[in-house]
This record gives C-alpha cells, structure tokens and sequence, in this order.
C-alpha cells in the first residue's frame, strides 16, 4: 500500500493531501484496501494515478496550514542550519515535500510513497517552484518500506499510519530513523469536515451527520481489514512516548473557507461526495442517497457546485515528539 496524506485533516472519503471527512474511504490524504470480509467491497483499493489532480488541488487549499506547520516544525527542531535530511512520509503528490524543502533550504527533503506516478508529479512541482535540486523521490511501499530509508532529523507523516495495521510499530519506526534531536510529526487528529448547513432545504435535516457516522463504521471496517491489524488507543502522544520519543504534543491548525466558495474548494467538495458516493453509498438510506445525488448533479443550482451556502471548515492536528539526545537516545 501506499498512503498519501499530506493535507486531509481526519480520515476521509478523499486522500489526504487535502480537507476530508473524519474516517472515511481513501483519502487524503488516504488508503482503502480490500483483504476480504463481507465489507471488502467498500475497501477497494485507489487509483491514486487518476486522482492525482484532485489530491494536488485538495493539499493546496491547505497550503497556508502546511506552512504554519513547517514554520512551528523548524521551532522545535532549532537553527535550520543544523536539518540536514527531511523525510515525508506517504508524501502523495509532494505538496508538503515542497513546503518542507523551502522551510529547510539547507537540507535534502526526501518524497517517500508507493505510486510512481505521484513521486514523478512531487519532481515536477519541485522544479517548477525551484527546490528541485533539494528534493528526492524514494519509491516504497508501506509498512515494509518504513525501514531502510536512513536517518533524517525531521520525518513528517499526514494520514499515513492509520492506514497500517501496526500503528505502533509504525511509529516505533519512524522514531528509530531519528538522528539524536530529531523530530517526528504525524498529521494524524482533527475534526470532521464541515461544508453544508444542517438543513439544506433538501431531504432530512442533519445529512452531515449521519455522512459522518457512515465515515466512522467505514473507517472501522478498513481499519479492522487491514494485514497485522491491531487495536490500540489512539492517544497519540502516549503512542509517540512508547516510541521513545520526549515533548509529546499536538497542535491543530484550522482551514476556514467561508461561503460562497471559490470554484477549486467547489470542486475538491464535489470531488470528496463523489468518492463518498462511490465507496459507502449503499450504507445511506434511500432518502440521504438521494439528497446526496442532487447535491453532486453538476446541472442541478442546489448541487455543491452551485449552492451560495456551501463552505469548508476542518481542523487538522499535527501531533509531534522529539528524539532525546542522551545516552541511548
């Protein structure tokens, strides 16, 4: 597998290199898989390929979030002078490779993700916004290319380790590619995804909700299918303590977008309930299918594409920890 999440805030029906859903089929910016189980069906793998274009603009309107995050990153981690290799794990189509390459101009920042097509797109955008000479790709597929990448003083993952079976082990890992000093960074808390009022004028009233709690019982289901899956309390700070890492914390980091919306967060919406449609639409009832079919007609004026009341609001939490560097760090 190869997760990619470098912007959704929660698990969401879209990857996570932009805004998604709390727990939902692939995003971003993340992975479905199908291991079997009467659910399978709802966990088919993704084409990240062909979602390219929407991973890239979905990260982008998280832009402004992403480089408040670096910035407080290059807090903790001190004189940028003293970064010399930066890691983005599960790093998509590498917009927070770049952001990471110009906070840290003195360091090789290295792309790690298992699509090809998406490491030749993180190449590209570093040339066009003149890091290129800073950046490199590493092709690998997760959890077992979590080792063998090296060390690196910053490793920075976004909705990746949820996607792994053993999200302690993955964290174990990470930890232990830390030089002494080294700081690691998982995109990995917020809230669910905002974009609608309660009441629509279409259907029930509450549609956001229940669209949230048939992201949470797919987010389950995906969680329970994976290989190696093990159950642990998602209490992120302790998990990074266990990984032996010091300073545990989190800070979250809010992308407000009121309404009307502007015509690429239009589209990155669309494309979120298009997905949501595609991989859990047979777990609404008639009457939500329904609703959620008119809000993605791209003729009808009370589609997303359309509506005046339409926003996007989502918190995303940046949980960190520090490598000690005393003995046995």
């Amino acid at each position: 597998m190869s997760p990619h999440r470098d912007s959704a805030p929660a698990h969401g029906p879209a990857p996570a290199h932009g805004p998604a859903p709390a727990h939902g089929p692939a995003h971003a910016h993340g992975h479905a898989h199908a291991h079997g189980g009467t659910h399978a069906h709802h966990c088919a793998e993704v084409d990240w390929e062909v979602m390219a274009t929407q991973l890239e603009n979905g990260a982008e309107l998280q832009l402004p979030g992403l480089r408040r995050t670096a910035a407080r990153l290059g807090e903790l981690l001190g004189p940028a002078s003293g970064v010399r290799r930066v890691l983005d794990i599960g790093s998509g189509p590498g917009v927070m490779t770049c952001v990471l390459a110009e906070a840290f101009p003195g360091a090789e920042t290295v792309a790690v993700d298992g699509t090809p097509a998406l490491l030749e797109r993180t190449l590209a955008r570093a040339e066009r916004l003149g890091v290129g000479d800073r950046v490199a790709v590493h092709h690998a597929e997760l959890p077992e290319g979590l080792h063998g990448l090296g060390t690196a003083d910053l490793i920075w993952s976004s909705r990746a380790v949820h996607h792994l079976g053993d999200q302690q082990g993955a964290l174990d890992a990470l930890a232990g590619a830390l030089r002494p000093g080294g700081v690691l960074a998982v995109a990995e808390g917020g809230l669910p995804t905002r974009f609608l009022p309660r009441d629509i004028g279409i259907g029930r009233p509450g549609l956001q909700a229940r669209l949230d709690a048939v992201l949470e019982h797919w987010f389950s289901v995906m969680r329970d299918e994976l290989p190696g899956s093990t159950p642990v309390v998602e209490d992120w700070p302790a998990m990074l303590g266990r990984a032996g890492l010091t300073r545990a914390t989190g800070s979250t980091y809010l992308l407000d977008l009121p309404a009307p919306l502007g015509g690429t967060a239009r589209a990155f919406v669309h494309a979120q309930l298009t997905r949501l449609r595609e991989t859990a639409g047979d777990m609404l009832d008639a009457e939500d299918l329904a609703t959620l079919d008119v809000l993605l007609d791209p003729e009808d004026r009370r589609g997303v594409l359309h509506r005046t009341d339409a926003f996007l609001l989502s918190a995303t939490t940046v949980f960190t920890g520090v490598r000690g560097s005393g003995p046995g760090a």
